[in-house]
C-alpha cells in the first residue's frame, strides 16, 4: 500500500505547488503507516526530481515521453492508473487547480476511487475515511467519508504548510503503455512566464470595477511588485478587457487561498468571496462602508481606493527605505 502524489513541474522545475501536495501527502502516509511516492510526467531532471524527497517523498517515479509533452487528460489520467496500480496505491493526491479537476474524475472512473475535491485538512480519521471540506461558497462545511478501497483526494492550493522532512528517495523510470489516441488537452496550465503564477501566490493584489478602467490599474501593480505578490481581478474586470482572464478569481475562476489578499475597488460579490475566501488574511478598501466586502475581511479602509492606494504605495516605500 501506499500513498502516490501527482506533482506538476513548469519547464522542467517544481514550484510550491508541487512541494506542499508533497507534504500533505506525507502526512496522510504517516497516518495510514504507509509510503509516500511521488509521481513526475515530463522531462524533469533527477536533480529536481530529488527535491521531492526533502518533503517526504520516499520513492520518485519519472516518466518521460514525448507524447506528455502536452498535457492530454485522457493519456495523463491513464498514465497515472498505471503508476497507481503498479505501487498499490489507496490514496491518490493531485492539486485542485485545472489540472487536477481534470485528471482526478479521469483517474476515479478507471480506479473505481471514491473522489472529495478540494479538501483544506488532513483527514480526520482514517476509519473511516473522512475528510474535511467548505460548502456553500466557503459558509458551511461538511465530512466527507470515502468507502472505497481506492481514494482521490484534490487539495485547495495554499491550504497546507510545506514541510520540510529530508532524507533522499529513490528515483524509478517508469515506461507506460501509451499505445492510445490523444483526448482533450488542457492548455491553460498556468505557465505564465515573467510574473507570479496567481495560485501559487501567497500575496495577492486584486482590483474591482471600482478601479474604473484598465488604464487605472498602475496602483495595482505596483503595490504587487513592492510585495512581490501576484495580481488579480473581478469577473466583471476581465469581461470588460481591463485584465485578462487568466487573472479572474471567483468562484467561474481561479479558486485561490494566499496568506495575504488586497481587495481593492471590489464590492464583494458572493461569486467573488467563493474564490477567495481560504485566504489567510484580507484586506479590503472600499468608499462603501456598506459593502459586502467588509463582512469578510479581517481588516477595511473606508475611502477612495485611487487615494488611498497611492498613500499606501508611499508608506511602504518609506518603510522599505528605513
Amino acid at each position: 500500500m501506499s500513498v502516490l502524489v501527482y506533482t506538476e513541474n513548469w519547464d522542467g522545475k517544481f514550484k510550491k505547488l508541487s512541494f506542499e501536495l508533497v507534504s500533505y501527502a506525507n502526512k496522510i502516509s504517516e497516518m495510514l503507516n504507509t509510503t509516500t511516492i511521488a509521481l513526475s510526467m515530463g522531462n524533469v531532471d533527477d536533480d529536481e526530481l530529488t527535491k521531492l524527497a526533502n518533503y517526504g517523498a520516499t520513492k520518485i517515479v519519472s516518466v518521460k515521453d514525448e507524447k506528455l509533452n502536452n498535457l492530454d487528460n485522457q493519456l495523463y489520467a491513464s498514465v497515472i492508473a498505471q503508476v497507481a496500480e503498479k505501487e498499490n496505491s489507496s490514496v491518490v493526491v493531485f492539486s485542485n487547480n485545472n489540472v487536477g479537476k481534470a485528471l482526478a474524475p479521469r483517474l476515479s472512473v478507471k480506479l473505481k476511487a471514491g473522489l472529495a475535491s478540494a479538501i483544506t485538512k488532513l483527514p480526520i480519521n482514517i476509519a473511516p475515511f473522512t475528510v474535511y471540506k467548505k460548502v456553500f461558497s466557503g459558509n458551511g462545511f461538511t465530512n466527507v467519508v470515502i468507502k472505497t478501497e481506492k481514494k482521490i483526494l484534490t487539495l485547495s492550493q495554499n491550504s497546507y504548510e510545506i514541510i520540510e522532512t529530508g532524507g533522499t528517495a529513490d528515483i524509478e523510470n517508469f515506461s507506460a503503455d501509451l499505445g492510445m489516441t490523444a483526448g482533450t488537452e488542457v492548455t491553460d496550465v498556468n505557465k505564465q512566464t515573467g510574473k507570479i503564477i496567481l495560485t501559487d501566490a501567497e500575496i495577492v493584489v486584486s482590483g474591482g470595477r471600482g478601479m474604473k478602467s484598465g488604464e487605472q490599474w498602475g496602483p495595482i501593480e505596483e503595490l504587487a511588485e513592492l510585495f512581490g505578490a501576484a495580481t488579480a481581478c473581478t469577473r466583471p474586470v476581465s469581461d470588460e478587457g481591463w485584465r485578462p482572464h487568466e487573472e479572474h478569481t471567483g468562484q467561474t475562476g481561479k479558486i485561490i487561498a494566499p496568506n495575504l489578499y488586497f481587495a481593492c475597488g471590489i464590492s464583494g460579490a458572493i461569486q467573488h468571496l467563493a474564490g477567495v475566501s481560504s485566504s489567510k488574511v484580507i484586506v479590503a478598501i472600499n468608499k462603501d462602508n456598506e459593502a459586502p466586502i467588509f463582512e469578510a475581511a479581517d481588516y477595511g479602509i473606508i475611502g477612495d481606493v485611487h487615494k488611498v492606494l497611492p498613500d499606501m504605495i508611499e508608506a511602504i516605500k518609506e518603510l522599505k527605505s528605513q
